[in-house]
């Protein structure tokens, strides 16, 4: 899978699905499946440190995600996150952080929005950078957001998107992600583009779906986001094989002979 994948993916009309990863021992279950994508993305920040948002997340931890993912992930096409403020310093700066997460195994990388970075994004695909966009709730944004809440619900805001979308495409992004926005908004912004669009909380018209793979898991009991459905309820699954090992140790039933070194 590549970039230019994605493309033939949206000319053909066939859904692309990406998942995040942030370790090395679930990049080597990952590249066993058939996912489209993997975004190391700066959500690690909260889903593996505990932070209460994305904003806190350093170029430094996401190129070590990044390094440890690329050694598992194997033929996998993986884009990594620019985080907060990476991309806002100036184009030399931009320049400067993306070339880290490429040089750590990136194929491409991700960046919030596009007023105002207008010259780095295209600065960045002039110079061999694939670019993947992202509209819609900017988790970096929470702060001036006043919390995670959905975007694009009015009108003027629903027109900027649209906007903003068409944007991107001209600065040469390979695809978009569209997060938190209304269905019918993400249809017609799937609809007037010719990349692809990836949703997460934008309904099924998008191209493809992007989801944290904690939360496709059902890893966090205490998270319900109404467009993250739990394929599996990995949190029961986790503490009934820690409940069996307690037991097994307590009981003396673990480890058994065939278990132990003669």
């Amino acid at each position: 899978m590549s970039a230019t994948d994605f493309l033939h993916a949206k000319a053909e009309g066939r859904k692309l699905s990406m998942v995040t990863c942030y370790d090395y021992t679930f990049a080597r279950l990952l590249s066993g499946t058939a996912i489209d994508g993997i975004l190391v993305g700066d959500s690690a920040g909260m889903v593996m440190h505990g932070h209460p948002s994305t904003v806190s997340v350093s170029l430094d931890l996401i190129r070590l995600h990044t390094e440890a993912v690329v050694r598992g992930i194997a033929g996998k096409f993986v884009v990594a996150d620019m985080p907060f403020l990476s991309f806002r310093k100036g184009v030399a700066a931009a320049l400067d952080a993306a070339s880290v997460l490429m040089s750590a195994g990136a194929h491409a990388v991700k960046l919030e929005g596009v007023r105002g970075h207008e010259d780095a994004i295209q600065r960045m695909v002039e110079s061999g950078i694939p670019v993947m966009g992202h509209l819609g709730l900017q988790p970096q944004s929470v702060n001036a957001y006043g919390g995670f809440r959905v975007q694009g619900r009015t009108p003027d805001a629903a027109r900027e998107m649209v906007r903003e979308s068409m944007l991107l495409q001209e600065l040469g992004v390979f695809a978009v992600v569209l997060e938190c926005i209304p269905a019918e908004l993400a249809c017609e912004i799937t609809g007037a583009l010719h990349i692809p669009t990836i949703g997460i909380g934008a309904g099924a018209g998008c191209d493809g779906q992007i989801l944290v793979l904690q939360d496709l898991l059902g890893m966090n009991a205490d998270f319900h986001a109404r467009f993250a459905r739990p394929f599996l309820d990995g949190a029961r699954s986790v503490r009934d094989a820690i409940a069996s090992f307690d037991d097994a140790v307590k009981t003396g039933a673990f480890p058994a002979l065939e278990e132990s070194y003669r």
